[in-house]
């Protein structure tokens, strides 16, 4: 089982003068979950090498089983320092795509093209695409084989307006998930705020925030049968 795990590299939330980036959580539970069932992850991003933690994922309540190990896993943090590039990668090479969240993903994996046409080769090649929190950000311009809005006619979750409000930064981010999913025909479903809600139809999977990491995680194993 080899799965590719693609984070943003973008780190300015807006022009705020703030930080922005990965929520560590959204990358350290997933990553757990399928290295522990036995997959072999490549983490990627469009600009390579280290790329930005969202300094908010890193404050005593945020942090998790998960993110502790994934601090003290030299292996891990070595292969995020050395995130690989998009250039080259191949869907051939992988049996799923998982895109973390943070508010990153809005400014850049949103509008990746090299990130849109890995997405549409997992599309068509029938293969679990999967994101969570702000992570589904990155499907919001990808299409089906036919042209269409990968999301429309399809359940989907994502970081709700409710949540972005409650965070202080539904006039700072550059676009709404859940108006973008609903602008494409997307059927958006939500759970309450911040509790775990993942949403599967067919071979996508969505996560609705930080707290649906895990079980994000867990329906692209399923999925693999794993």
């Amino acid at each position: 089982m080899r799965i590719l795990m693609i984070v943003t590299s973008h780190d300015q939330m807006g022009d705020t003068g703030h930080k922005t980036g990965i929520w560590l959580e959204e990358l350290a539970a997933p990553y757990y979950r399928f290295r522990d069932a036995g997959a072999e992850i490549t983490l990627a991003s469009p600009k390579g090498g280290q790329p930005p933690l969202d300094p908010n994922s890193q404050v005593p309540d945020a942090l998790t089983d998960a993110t502790a190990r994934f601090e003290k896993d030299d292996a891990a943090q070595k292969a995020f320092a050395n995130t690989v590039t998009l250039d080259g990668l191949n869907a051939d090479d992988y049996d799923a795509i998982f895109y973390p969240g943070g508010h990153g993903p809005l400014w850049d994996l949103a509008t990746d093209t090299k990130s849109i046409a890995l997405i549409e080769a997992f599309v068509a090649q029938d293969k679990p695409v999967a994101a969570v929190c702000h992570g589904p950000a990155a499907l919001v311009n990808a299409k089906t084989t036919d042209g269409k809005p990968l999301v429309a006619g399809k359940k989907v979750t994502g970081f709700t307006n409710d949540e972005e409000k409650a965070v202080g930064l539904e006039k700072v981010v550059p676009l709404s998930i859940e108006d973008e999913f609903n602008k494409q025909g997307g059927l958006y479903e939500r759970g309450e705020m911040w509790a775990s809600y993942v949403v599967v139809d067919g071979k996508l999977v969505t996560g609705q925030n930080p707290g649906s990491s895990d079980a994000t995680a867990d329906a692209v194993m399923k999925l693999l049968g794993k």
